[in-house]
């Protein structure tokens, strides 16, 4: 289980993970979504690519627990500040598992 921070505290599962909050939603290929989950400071982040069909079998939610080590620096000061903003709005409007 997940601490307020998003570390797991119980050491099981494999190491640390972080609680990120999804931060922006793209589409600009065909067939393919970019999802980018970032940490609440924004200073880390995890970018991934989906197909529309893998979508359709798996919820996308507001936040997710994710391994530390997949987490990388987000590059920019002012994308950080955008990411810990979006972070922050995901979080106060909506459950970590709900879906979005």
């Amino acid at each position: 289980m997940a601490d307020d921070e998003g570390t797991d505290a119980s050491g099981e599962g494999g190491g640390e993970t972080v609680r990120c909050w999804l931060v922006d939603r793209q589409s600009r290929h065909e067939n393919l979504v970019t999802l980018v989950y970032a940490t609440p400071d924004g200073t880390r982040h995890l970018t991934e690519q989906l197909s529309f069909q893998l979508l359709r079998r798996r919820e996308v939610t507001a936040a997710r627990e994710v391994p530390a080590g997949k987490l990388e620096e987000t590059p920019g000061e002012e994308t950080r500040e955008r990411y810990a903003t979006q972070a922050r709005a995901m979080a106060e409007r909506h459950d970590p598992d709900e879906p979005v």
